[in-house]
């Protein structure tokens, strides 16, 4: 099991939490702001099987990529997101299971 966090600007946020939900990833959903990315950034905490990587960093990307074709891409914006993947604790799985 892994943590990814994934910490993106609001601009995506909405989109991104309602594509991956209807995949069935499970989130939690931080509204964060401070130095890292600035004001108006929300961290997504998601708990992730090794094999599910791929499929989650594929799906992230796909669905900000859905928000600028609608909405178009924020010119202020150098990157889409940036995540980090953690190893989770094997004491965590049963606890994430249930």
């Amino acid at each position: 099991m892994k943590l990814m966090i994934c910490i993106m600007e609001n601009y995506y946020a909405n989109e991104v939490e309602k594509q991956l939900k209807y995949k069935g990833f499970r989130m939690t959903e931080l509204a964060s702001t401070g130095g890292f990315l600035r004001k108006g950034s929300t961290t997504f905490l998601f708990g992730v099987e090794e094999k599910d990587i791929e499929e989650l960093r594929k799906s992230l990307q796909d669905a900000c990529l859905h928000v600028e074709k609608q909405k178009g891409r924020k010119r202020s914006v150098a990157n889409r997101y940036t995540s980090f993947i953690i190893p989770a604790s094997p004491a965590l799985v049963p606890l994430l299971q249930t």
